[in-house]
Parts: structure tokens; sequence; C-alpha cells
């Protein structure tokens, strides 16, 4: 059986539903076990309409916008996200994070509290281009940001542990997120871009065909992710046992799906086909807190919140669609999930299904 260090996973990664009132100030109180939970990556998408994914986190700077469904260089405004609070955060009055009567739902990951690391290369002898990462090895979650300079270079993470999953966005110029997996067919020798549809590319000019190490993450030349004197950011994952996943499954083009085991029952479970063109498909336990958890957004569209069904378990996912967004029969797929508990505690004591 799976046991984690991490017994209250809403510590690290919570989920948060509201409603605006485009006012210019909306302090949102993070609710549940989330305690102290200062949120350093938030991700906010609106559920009632049609509106933009906006991304913040402290590392750039909490008020500078980054959207995964668009290709845009970094924004940056005081009426979108204002403040990280210590128990949730402060909105302005943006339609898209803020609108009156409007619904949203926020997703939080917990990094350093934004207290950031400086790697000089050159003088710590780790990687070979500078950067600036705040890490929580306990998570297993760290935001890096660098500069590019278009040649092949490696990168410090913090982790301790090596990345399963990194998401890179070119802060500067615009240009598509580029996503790494280890599971995605021949690993960080592909790619598949967040805002897009499109299958995998296996051009080696992204991760340099090199898997992530303990201390360092290879990337290649393209402008996507290493252009050069231009700002990057990457949000880098390492897998822990019991708080989260980054797999890979195989669909059978059947209502009754295949089973995927996380080791936990999920919050949040994200996911991509690769072999072939579709959304990237989104689910968490807070909208839908029951099965069949039916309500799904595309972190590739500003999309309306569709009705799509997915069961999550106490030990995994199940897919309950037959379609090649999630389950085409030979189809193969990535996922990313974190826990909304684990299957068995560290103390060893099994967790009950929803």
């Amino acid at each position: 059986m799976a046991y984690t260090a991490i017994d209250d996973p809403s510590a690290y990664f919570h989920t948060q539903l509201y409603t605006g009132d485009g006012a210019s100030t909306n302090a949102i109180t993070n609710d549940a076990n989330a305690g102290d939970f200062q949120p350093d990556w938030i991700w906010i998408k609106r559920r009632d309409g049609a509106d933009n994914h906006h991304v913040f986190d402290t590392s750039r700077g909490i008020t500078k916008e980054l959207n995964t469904n668009g290709t845009g260089a970094e924004g940056s405004g005081t009426n979108l996200v204002k403040s990280s609070d210590t128990d949730g955060f402060t909105l302005g009055d943006n339609g898209g994070v803020n609108g009156s009567s409007e619904t949203y739902v926020a997703w939080q990951w917990k990094a350093n509290g934004g207290t950031t690391t400086t790697n000089d290369a050159s003088s710590t002898g780790v990687g070979s281009l500078d950067s600036v990462y705040q890490a929580n090895t306990t998570a297993g979650f760290s935001i890096i940001t660098y500069t590019g300079t278009g040649s092949n270079a490696t990168i410090a993470h913090g982790l301790g542990s090596a990345p399963t999953m990194l998401i890179v966005k070119n802060r500067s110029s615009a240009e598509s997120w580029m996503v790494g997996h280890h599971k995605n067919s021949n690993g960080f020798q592909s790619s598949v871009f967040l805002d897009l549809t499109a299958a995998k590319d296996t051009d080696a000019v992204y991760f340099n065909n090199t898997a992530p190490t303990s201390t360092v993450i290879s990337i290649g030349t393209n402008t996507k992710i290493n252009h050069a004197s231009e700002n990057h950011v990457m949000y880098a994952f390492a897998e822990i046992q019991g708080y989260s996943k980054f797999g890979s499954y195989t669909g059978n083009g059947n209502v009754d799906g295949p089973f995927v085991y996380t080791g936990f029952s999920p919050a949040w479970v994200m996911v991509k086909r690769f072999d072939s063109g579709n959304n990237w498909h989104l689910h968490d336990s807070k909208r839908v807190p029951y099965n069949s958890n039916n309500k799904t957004l595309y972190p590739n569209l500003d999309n309306v919140e569709q009705t799509e069904d997915f069961d999550m378990l106490s030990n995994g996912f199940k897919l309950r669609e037959s379609g090649g967004g999630y389950n085409a029969s030979g189809g193969t797929y990535i996922y990313m999930a974190f826990a909304e508990s684990p299957f068995v505690s560290s103390e060893g004591v099994p967790t009950t299904a929803r």
C-alpha cells in the first residue's frame, strides 16, 4: 500500500471556489484545512462564462499574469491578483478574476512563501545557467525563473530529487507553453504544448533529449524555452508518494474506461492525449465533490465549464468517457494529479472512499 509523509495535502495544494463581487479589493479566504496556506502559484478560471485562465506566482511578482490558453507575453496590473495573503489572496476588479456575481475556481500551490534562492552557476558549480528558484522539497514543487541564452544549458531547480513534469513559459515574447513529462512516450525527448491541442513534438530543441536530474534541468535552444536575453518561468514537479503523481495510461474506447492508480484520492487531475491532438482536461474535487465528477475545464481554451464524466476514487481515478479527449481506444495519455487525501496515512491508516 502507498504511504505518505503528507497527511494533509491541503497544506500544499488547495482548490478554492468563490463568487466575484466586482470590487477593487476582494479578499478570498481559503476554506477547509488549508490553515496558514499562503499560495505561491495561483491559477484562476471563471466557471460560468468564457474567459482566460489566469496564472500568477510570487517569484515573478504576484501582480504579473500569464494565460495558459494563450501565447501572450507576461502582463501586469493591480486589478487582477493584488496580493498573496497568509490565508488566501486579494483580488482587484478585473472581470477575468472578480466579475460581479460571476463564479470562479482558484487552484493554489505552496512553494517557499515567496522566499527565493539565487543560483550563480559559475560559483556553485550547479548547472550552466544562472537561475532563481523557490523550492518546496516536501511537496516536490519549485518555481524557477531564468534568462535564456539560446544555447543548450542546465538549470538548478532546488528540489533535491528529479522532477518528472515541467511547465515552461517565455515571459518576454508571444510563445507557446512547453510541457515536459517523463511518461510522454520517449519522455523528455518529446514535449506537448499547454496552450494547444497538438500531439507530442519530438524535437530535441526543448529539453535537449535529457531527463532532469536531482539537481538540474536540461534545456535546448528553442525560443519557447531558451530565447536569448529573454525571461522565462518554469514550474517543476517531483513526484511525492501519496501526494502527487505524474503518470500515463492507455484508453480502451469504452464508457467503462480504465482505472488509473495514483495512491491517493485525487483533489485535482489534468489529462492530455499525447499521441494525437486533443484538448487538455482538468477536474477537481471541489466543483463536484461526488461521483460522477462531471465538470471539466480546458487549460488550452477560455470555454465555460463543460460536462464530462470522470470518477475520483480513494486510490485513483476512473475514466467514464469514450472519446478521444480521455479514452480513445489505444490512445495514450499523460496526467498530472494532486491528492485530497492519501490512500494510507503516514500512520498506516487507510482513508475512505468519497
